[in-house]
């Protein structure tokens, strides 16, 4: 069996592996460090967790250990899609490089530009950093990339996903054509074979495992789920989410749960601390503080479910992770090996489970054709009936027909209060209510002639004919809101408090006032 005292490392770096406490290298450790250390470039391809970052930076450390960095000019320079992925690298670099002189700068999002740029001025040894601000360094005039010796694409076909492709291609392009390049991805879709093809120069293949398997330490299952109503679908796929959590056990120490948005992320962190478990959310919306502070918390036990994005399936390398769930299934059938592959790693057993609805059909056939094998089916547990909820939702099925109903019995109303034939008994004892019975100043019956001595009033102010035939032809009946609201204001013409319930049960007041005639002039 080989170890790493036969792989040609430096004694300082071998040092530094036995203080990590590794023997023996992985198969890709195996294949690709060799050809490393002659300076020819690398074309690794290996499924997740099977230690791809050693790949590259033991080599790396032990090509570096002679020469010296100049400010400003990085002589390593490694990529990775996200930040978590670079800072990763940066801890590994740190555990393998401690008994040498070499430093290190990490450039990512999130971070204060002053603080990065006079690690730069100093100069570096190796450079880690993400593309995108790599490429805001370099355009502030603050970085030259033309000493880099050793440049490693991690995690390539991420950066694919992610559309990182034309930066990685400019990059390469800013580089020396004499650059050692060592090169890593769990799959090789098209674009990336023509990336490799165009800038690496005879690369050593190093493929230690079928593309996009997964490990074989990893339990496999998915539970198929039926919303029973559309409305409904999240907080019951939530609840069974809960359910299998429980099933597990105490063989579950913690998880990781992965779900395809950012908004169903924070959903499902939301209802697990709302039902006493300890989770918390990471994606990219969150500031770089932030998700530092939720990976340290999973990393050291005092937060047990980590609710992630895909931002968190390439790569971190989280160890006794016992389980992974997939609340939702993947869109990409690659992401699926990705995410199972935070568990089982570095041969420790994992189980890995999957919710999917009947929508999700066509996701789980393309997994199993990508993997090569069926993902199992298992029962779905039984989903405890809370009583709170179950109230709620009854009273909720209640308020359904309630809601249907009011706009009928609102509508029958309102034709009774309408109706000219008869008065409804409800504005009457509305009326009585508000003030004490009294004798209508008018009957309802038509009014009779004017009397021959006419009451003597006050000459109003004469209006133009226009304006006192408008004023004098029937108003058309109103509804019950519009009465009521007239009667809160007290118009003019509502001297009573009565409602005013429709010309043909009420003669308005101003048609019963007698007006003296004006004198021909």
């Amino acid at each position: 069996m080989t170890k790493f005292s036969d792989l040609n490392l430096d004694p300082r770096v071998l040092t530094a592996i036995e203080d990590a406490g590794y023997e023996t290298p992985t198969p890709i450790q195996e294949g690709a460090i060799p050809p490393a250390l002659t300076g020819q470039d690398v074309l690794g391809i290996a499924q997740t967790g099977t230690g791809k970052t050693a790949s590259f930076t033991l080599p790396m450390i032990t090509l570096l250990s002679k020469g010296r960095a100049r400010a400003r000019m990085p002589r390593s320079l490694v990529l990775a899609p996200t930040r978590e992925l670079a800072a990763q690298v940066a801890e590994n670099f740190d555990v393998y490089a401690k008994h040498t002189k070499l430093t290190k700068a990490l450039l990512i999002g999130g971070v204060s530009f002053g603080e990065q740029d006079k690690l730069i001025d100093r100069g570096v040894d190796v450079l880690i950093a993400t593309p995108g601000r790599l490429l805001d360094h370099f355009e502030r005039g603050k970085l030259l990339l033309t000493g880099v010796q050793i440049m490693v694409v991690d995690e390539a076909d991420r950066m694919l996903d992610m559309g990182f492709i034309p930066d990685i291609e400019r990059i390469f392009q800013l580089t020396p054509f004499t650059r050692q390049t060592l090169f890593f991805s769990a799959t090789m879709p098209s674009e990336i074979e023509r990336l490799t093809n165009t800038f690496l120069s005879n690369p050593a293949r190093v493929e230690v495992a079928r593309q996009a398997s997964t490990s074989e330490t990893i339990t496999q299952g998915v539970v198929s789920f039926k919303p029973t109503r559309k409305d409904r679908a999240f907080s019951e796929k939530s609840a069974m989410l809960r359910a299998m959590i429980t099933r597990e056990g105490d063989g579950l120490r913690n998880a990781i749960i992965f779900c395809n948005r950012k908004l169903d992320v924070d959903a499902v962190a939301k209802s697990l601390k709302k039902n006493g478990l300890n989770a918390e959310p990471i994606h990219g919306d969150l500031d770089q503080s932030h998700r530092t502070r939720t990976l340290d918390g999973f990393r050291d036990g005092s937060i047990a479910f980590l609710i992630a994005s895909d931002v968190a399936a390439r790569g971190l390398d989280i160890p006794n992770v016992s389980h992974v769930f997939n609340f939702d299934v993947p869109n990409h059938a690659e992401d699926y090996v990705h995410r199972i592959g935070r568990t089982g790693r570095a041969g420790r057993t994992g189980v890995a489970l999957m919710l999917a609805t009947p929508s999700d059909d066509k996701q789980v056939a393309a997994i199993e054709e990508m993997i090569g094998q069926p993902v199992p089916k298992i029962d779905a547990p039984e989903v405890p009936k809370a009583r709170s909820r179950t109230r709620s939702r009854t009273a909720d099925e209640d308020a359904v027909p309630a809601a249907d109903a009011a706009p009928a019995e609102s509508a029958a109303t309102e034709t009774a209060s309408d109706s000219p034939k008869e008065e409804t008994p409800k504005p009457r004892s509305r009326s009585r209510s508000r003030k004490p019975a009294a004798a209508p100043a008018v009957e309802a019956d038509a009014p009779a002639a004017p009397s021959a001595e006419p009451e003597v009033a006050a000459p109003e102010p004469e209006r133009p004919q226009a304006e006192r035939s408008q004023d004098e032809a029937p108003k058309p009946s109103r509804g019950r809101s519009q009465r009521k609201s007239s009667s809160r204001r007290g118009g003019s013409n509502d001297k009573s408090g009565d409602d005013v319930v429709g010309m043909g049960d009420h003669v308005p007041e101003f048609i019963t006032r007698s007006f003296l005639a004006r004198s021909p002039s």
